[in-house]
């Protein structure tokens, strides 16, 4: 049996509904940061800042966490990364570390900042090794959140994550160097991914949540299609690997089924009727295990 740690904030309500299409539905109790999923594998489950998880899974309070690529590497933890999740606060994607500085400043890259500039940032010791790195002395300043508000009053750079750089640049401040690229990452204590038994779960827990994260953005498509046309539309239906085709009882029509991105189905489908399918079905996909 293993135990989890779910991270709140901007990751919850992603991670809640990644385990609930995963069939691990997450059910809070009356204390808010206590859970319980009812499966047999797991057995304790905490809501807790994902700042925290990395360490806590290092220490063996946990056997499985989820947290982002930013802390995992900001508190040096040493856990193994099961997998990239790869969905952030607003749904799939990746989020940025960036160095940040005011537009007034006539500096295009990181290593253009004085020596001495006080640097202000959530992630003191990815912004220490980076600018060690450089080989630039700078005054690491930890800053409790709205870093960019900062400028220029209290500090001269801003180390900041970021999705798309909107908040920066209403602040006045450029983008001009990408330190880190985070996801959401689960990951694994040392010691239970080495005991075989755990390992079993862990990989069993990673396969159901893997399993939603790849049927994102997919869809089952299943059409009927006559003999002559069949090479025409196998043409223009795109598929995973390759479509699986079956012949119809006692007629000269196959079935054809196959998986196919979302994005792409309001054009291909008239592609397909065109090209002589007929009767489509566009079936939602709730798992993927390869």
């Amino acid at each position: 049996m293993i135990d989890i740690a779910i991270p709140k904030g901007s990751l919850l309500n992603q991670t809640l509904e990644l385990f609930e299409r995963a069939g691990l539905e997450v059910r809070r109790t009356e204390r808010e940061y206590n859970a319980r999923i009812n499966d047999p594998r797991i057995g304790k489950v905490k809501i807790l800042r994902p700042q925290e998880i990395p360490t806590y899974v290092s220490r063996g309070y946990f056997d499985l966490g989820i947290s982002g690529t930013d802390w995992i590497v900001e508190s040096g933890a040493d856990v193994v990364t099961v997998a990239n999740l790869n969905y952030g606060k607003q749904g799939p994607g990746v989020v940025k570390i960036v160095v940040a500085v005011p537009e007034s400043m006539q500096i295009t890259s990181s290593r253009e900042i004085p020596p001495g500039s006080r640097v202000a940032t959530e992630y003191p010791n990815i912004t220490r090794s980076y600018f060690e790195r450089l080989g630039i002395p700078v005054e690491v300043q930890f800053s409790y959140g709205a870093t960019e508000a900062k400028v220029p009053e209290l500090t001269d750079v801003v180390v900041d994550l970021t999705e798309t750089g909107s908040t920066l640049i209403k602040n006045g401040l450029k983008i001009i160097d990408v330190i880190l690229e985070s996801t959401s990452e689960l990951i694994a204590n040392q010691q239970s991914w080495s005991d075989p038994s755990k390992r079993e779960e862990i990989e069993a827990v990673e396969t159901l949540l893997s399993a939603v994260i790849r049927a994102r953005g997919k869809a089952l498509l299943k059409m009927n299609v006559s003999e002559s046309n069949i090479e025409q539309v196998i043409s223009i239906l795109p598929s995973m690997k390759h479509p699986t085709i079956s012949k119809l009882y006692n007629s000269g029509y196959y079935a054809i089924e196959s998986v196919v991105d979302k994005k792409d189905i309001n054009l291909l489908i008239p592609k397909l009727k065109k090209a002589g399918a007929s009767d489509i079905l566009e079936i939602d996909i709730s798992k993927i295990v390869p």
